[in-house]
């Protein structure tokens, strides 16, 4: 057995392939599919009578271009009850079909069964080693494309010219350097350096890994260039924000395609900022295809200008799902999540597929709203359609429950994670912590602790904040301090906000004031302005008005600040003071913002002005006016 695997584990492998395919053929091969030359999947599998070589002959058509894993693990099914999984030529045509299937494409379950397939043939051969490679390099696991390369090398396997690139590329989707460099080396001694394919893989990974002067040096080591060698190297420029060395090769280039275009837009529009830069390439080119499109609407919308993102949409001759993810992710992002919402349902409805931006966008979208069943419904889409509910998505959906006070199928889903980021756990802390949960959020992170989990900077402001809402002054203190002492992370000024608002709410105003005198780096205006509300809790004037000073010196005294100080004054009966605050404000003009506030019902998101007694549907108006009457009357 190759690979130094034991006869034991070669017979649990076996085993587990068996159980995974009985499993998968029973849960997810229910659907008849059926190929354009007209052979059904399922009727060419019905029976076993027929002798192998009519049944591969029959199967072949489909694993040269399957659609779908289920097609393949059918196949597989079938395979072993004829035993054709023994035969080496099949096993590595079904492993070779598993690399061909479209991406993305259930990407992490597709790379773990191609490796359960792999383990099941004899001494493969350099084809197979790449192909296993291939496979784990455009999976959501890169780094075991490395692994695989390792054991390659082990087993005495030649390599050749396809293998490099795939590794490369893997390399490059990871924070590979190291590795990279190490596979650059290793080219040079063997002279495949030269071959065109595996010079691009080298200018994409070092442009990716930040290292631009040893990508050029790539670039300008061979004379025979092709187009996706000047991309590349134009890519790698304008991702750095480089655009005077972009634009200068983009001049050079013998050749253009749409994609340099794309390259450039994208470049001066989202890297540097210059939309007007931007647009003008995209008025000069006139063969514009939907990458150009998208290049310069994505250009508009990470600039924050929606409506021409929106103009630019609207004009597009053809929409794919790239054009409309743009779009959703730009609402999103500048805080209009109801639009956002609606440009999903309208997606949906004009036939569209999302991919993974447009449902995150539109998880996102209901998380902000608060917007509970139209959440549930866009998860249940998510599931009906079989659109793959990575680790990622997961996470936004547990953050979209607790957003929206649905805690329980939150934990449900968190605990099927297979694979908890750090991400989840956080999202996790926070949920609880605004929930209310207080102490089940410590307990989270003590759950980490002993699981060993990795913790960042936000794990601690997550906790912290938790601390914060229940008053657990103690627990605050002794996370604090492990922060700093035993993860060895220096806390933030965010930190350092949370045990002041924690200290301010519990009435140790001295110890917070000390916290903020002491730390590290200056306060902000926002740490300012909670322990100024915290000195309006406590009714300390002259802390209060120390505070006050410093928002004022830090140009932050808007209308919120004097109102709070005009609060103060007023509880401690101190009403010339009142008086003089509020003769500030009318010579300042300030006007104190109106209050805003949206709710769910029945699926529609309610919005409602403080003070507007006016609303589109006259049922609301009428419950306004019936709870008026009634309290008047119990007044």
């Amino acid at each position: 057995m190759k690979i130094g695997i034991g006869l034991q584990e070669a017979r649990f492998k076996r085993k587990h392939v068996r159980e995974f395919t009985q499993f998968s053929t029973a849960t997810r091969c229910r659907e008849e599919h059926r190929e354009e030359n007209g052979i059904s999947l399922r009727s060419a599998m019905a029976s076993s009578s027929f002798p192998n070589l009519i049944l591969i002959n029959r199967l072949l058509p489909i694993l040269k271009k399957p659609r779908k894993l289920s097609q393949i693990l059918q196949i597989h099914a079938q395979s072993i009850t004829n035993s054709l999984l023994l035969q080496r030529s099949f096993a590595s045509r079904l492993l070779f079909a598993l690399s061909q299937l479209p991406s993305p494409s259930s990407s992490k379950s597709t790379a773990s069964y191609a490796e359960l397939i792999f383990l099941q043939i004899q001494s493969p051969n350099s084809f197979l080693w790449n192909t296993i490679i291939k496979i784990h390099a455009q999976s959501s696991k890169p780094c075991k494309a490395i692994h695989f390369f390792i054991q390659m090398r082990r087993n005495g396997v030649d390599f050749d010219d396809y293998t490099y690139p795939f590794v490369l590329s893997a390399c490059s989707s990871i924070p590979g350097l190291e590795q990279g460099i190490a596979i650059h080396g290793e080219l040079l001694k063997r002279g495949v350096e030269a071959d065109l394919f595996v010079r691009n893989c080298l200018i994409t990974l070092y442009c990716r890994n930040g290292e631009i002067s040893l990508a050029r040096k790539a670039f300008d080591g061979f004379e025979a260039k092709d187009l996706v060698s000047w991309n590349s190297m134009m890519a790698g420029y304008a991702g750095c924000g480089q655009m005077v060395e972009a634009q200068k090769l983009f001049d050079e280039m013998p050749d253009r395609d749409n994609f340099s275009w794309a390259i450039l837009i994208d470049g001066y529009g989202k890297r540097i900022g210059n939309v007007e830069r931007a647009q003008l390439l995209f008025d000069e080119l006139h063969a514009k295809d939907i990458v150009i499109w998208n290049s310069i609407i994505n250009c508009y919308a990470g600039a924050g200008n929606m409506s021409m993102a929106r103009e630019l949409f609207d004009k597009m001759p053809k929409r794919n799902v790239i054009s409309w993810s743009i779009l959703i992710d730009g609402h999103v992002r500048h805080g209009d999540p109801k639009e956002a919402l609606s440009l999903f349902q309208k997606m949906l409805r004009r036939g569209t597929k999302p991919d993974r931006v447009a449902a995150l966008g539109a998880i996102s979208s209901c998380a902000q709203l608060g917007a509970l069943d139209q959440g549930c419904w866009v998860h249940s889409y998510l599931k009906k359609n079989k659109i793959l509910l990575d680790d990622i998505i997961l996470t936004a959906l547990i953050d979209m429950y607790m957003k929206c006070g649905s805690l329980e199928v939150a934990r449900r889903l968190f605990e099927k994670m297979n694979n908890i980021s750090v991400v989840a756990w956080n999202v996790m802390i926070v949920g609880l912590g605004i929930n209310g949960h207080e102490i089940e959020a410590v307990e989270v992170y003590h759950r980490m602790e002993r699981e060993g989990a990795f913790m960042d900077d936000l794990t601690f402001l997550g906790v912290l904040t938790a601390c914060t809402h229940g008053g657990l002054v103690g627990e605050a203190m002794r996370i604090f301090s492990k922060m700093k002492n035993d993860f060895m992370i220096e806390p933030k000024l965010e930190h350092y906000g949370c045990l002041v608002d924690l200290l301010g709410r519990a009435g140790r105003l001295n110890e917070a004031f000390g916290v903020i005198k002491t730390m590290p780096m200056e306060p902000t205006s926002t740490l300012w302005g909670s322990f100024l509300a915290a000195c309006r809790t406590h009714r300390c004037v002259e802390l209060a008005e120390l505070s006050v000073k410093k928002l004022v010196s830090l140009g932050a005294d808007d209308c919120g600040v004097y109102v709070l100080m005009s609060n103060i004054y007023a509880d401690k009966g101190m009403w010339d003071d009142v008086w003089r605050i509020r003769r500030l404000m009318s010579e300042r003009g300030m006007n104190k913002e109106i209050g805003r506030s949206v709710v769910e019902v029945d699926g529609i998101v309610q919005e409602f002005v403080s003070g507007d007694c006016s609303h589109l549907r006259e049922k609301i108006n009428e419950v306004i006016w019936s709870l008026s009457l009634a309290l008047d009357w119990n007044s």
